[in-house]
């Protein structure tokens, strides 16, 4: 498969300045959409930071993510950070480049001195003198901080542009899609002190590779207490050297929070997991797949929304609806669309494979950004539901009450309908995930024909 290709095309290199009123740290940025549209260079913030040594802390922490693998290290990985202002916050967001962490920072009102923030979403520049630039920040001096250039800035400015052109992987664009579906199902199973956050952080290795382990932590008071296998109660710990970049900030942790689902999807399966450190004004997040050798990508939590009747058109109804909302508010949506909330989730899931819609565990709330992919290229690119598309047009299921057969060459497939309206099936892959990496194309494909859409393979 050919991966796309993005230019980043900056006025200049972000940098960090110094003058007489202390420092400014200049985040350039390239391309982006906001309220009027898109824009080459948009300008998002202009203000201080109140927390200057911690927030250079987190972005740092961010750029980690952005150049690691953390399976197969030994290849290169580099993505700028998206960075998506929605009006009382900056968030700034990157993936690593095996797809298996997803790192946030959430810079919240508290932590910004100056006008609001602005709407939109862009990427924007991390080099390494800008990293070690932000590695020399005190706290004891006044960071400026400019998001974008201001517009004497772009019309003045003389010289030829910066550009980055870096290969944009499907898997990076399906792993922002799946982290929102997982995350959505998430609780708080911990909430851990100052002191316990950072005596449990640092008893984390920071190596790993092809020997990462999968562990298990249980919360105990307000503390963790690790242990070798996924006893009631314990959360997972998938490679936990993956936790790396989170050692950065921890002379600024104020606490630590640990979302998790519910239980595992089968007994002692591993499971995602999100790892939140707060900060003065800021939220640090890193979210885990389950485990080291395993993207984001191909956890499939998206498959059933995609396949779903009606949620193309759904989906640009609510699209218009959306404003770069911090929190958004499905219920406001069915009532302003006339959709009901079932088909709104969907609908959001959806906007999520292009990279639309993200998910935030210590809101409980989805929010708007843009990211430039097209909605159609997830499901253009998901394996498991072209086959499923293919099934449905070949008329190869047959439904029954309660039990449907779908024929895939010489064998018959069986799919049951549980008391609890859940599909499964007698396929290898549903016996070897149970559910857990999202339905097979089987029971995709006895959706599909039960929604009444057997021509959907076009």
């Amino acid at each position: 498969m050919t991966q796309a290709v993005q230019t980043y095309a900056y006025l200049r290199p972000s940098a960090v300045h110094r003058n007489t009123a202390g420092r400014t740290l200049a985040l350039e940025t390239s391309g982006g959409a906001g309220p009027l549209g898109a824009t080459a260079n948009p300008r998002f913030f202009s203000g201080f930071l109140t927390s200057p040594a911690a927030a250079a802390a987190a972005l740092l922490a961010v750029a980690d993510v952005a150049a690691a693998r953390y399976y197969q290290p030994q290849l290169r990985a580099s993505l700028d950070p998206v960075v998506t202002a929605g009006g009382d916050r900056l968030r700034f967001e990157s993936f690593s480049g095996c797809c298996g962490v997803h790192a946030r920072l959430d810079v919240l009102a508290d932590g910004l001195d100056g006008d609001d923030p602005g709407h939109g979403t862009t990427n924007v520049d991390v080099n390494n003198p800008l990293r070690e630039g932000l590695s020399r920040i005190g706290a004891g001096e006044p960071l400026h901080l400019a998001v974008g250039p201001d517009a004497l800035e772009v019309t003045t400015l003389d010289g030829p542009m910066v550009e980055k052109k870096v290969p944009l992987p499907e898997r990076w664009l399906r792993g922002f899609a799946e982290t929102q579906v997982l995350t959505a199902g998430f609780d708080l199973r911990a909430d851990l002190p100052a002191a316990e956050a950072v005596r449990f952080l640092r008893t984390l290795p920071r190596t790993g590779g092809r020997g990462s382990t999968t562990g298990w932590v249980v919360p105990a008071g307000r503390t963790l207490r690790p242990t070798s296998r996924p006893v009631p109660g314990a959360v997972c710990l998938p490679g936990p050297e993956r936790l790396a970049a989170l050692q950065r900030v921890l002379r600024h942790a104020l606490g630590l929070r640990v979302y998790g689902p519910p239980a595992a999807a089968a007994p002692g399966a591993s499971a995602a997991s999100a790892w939140e450190v707060v900060l003065p004004g800021m939220r640090l997040t890193l979210t885990l797949s389950p485990d080291a050798s395993r993207g984001f990508s191909g956890e499939g939590g998206v498959l059933t929304a995609l396949a779903a009747e009606g949620s193309a058109e759904d989906a640009e109804l609510i699209a218009t609806l959306l404003a770069w909302e911090p929190r958004i508010d499905p219920a406001e949506l069915a009532a302003q669309s006339g959709l009901t909330l079932g088909r709104v989730r969907a609908a959001l899931t959806r906007l999520g494979t292009a990279g639309q819609i993200g998910y935030d565990p210590a809101d409980a709330a989805h929010f708007h950004r843009v990211l430039p992919y097209d909605a159609g290229r997830a499901e253009a690119h998901n394996p498991r539901l072209r086959a499923a598309r293919a099934l449905a047009a070949a008329d190869a299921v047959r439904l029954g009450d309660g039990l449907a057969e779908v024929t895939v060459g010489d064998h018959v497939q069986r799919v049951r309908t549980g008391a609890d309206g859940q599909l499964g099936c007698t396929c290898l892959w549903w016996a070897k995930y149970r559910g857990g990496r999202g339905p097979c194309k089987h029971v995709l494909a006895v959706g599909l024909v039960r929604a009444g859409q057997p021509e959907a393979a076009r």
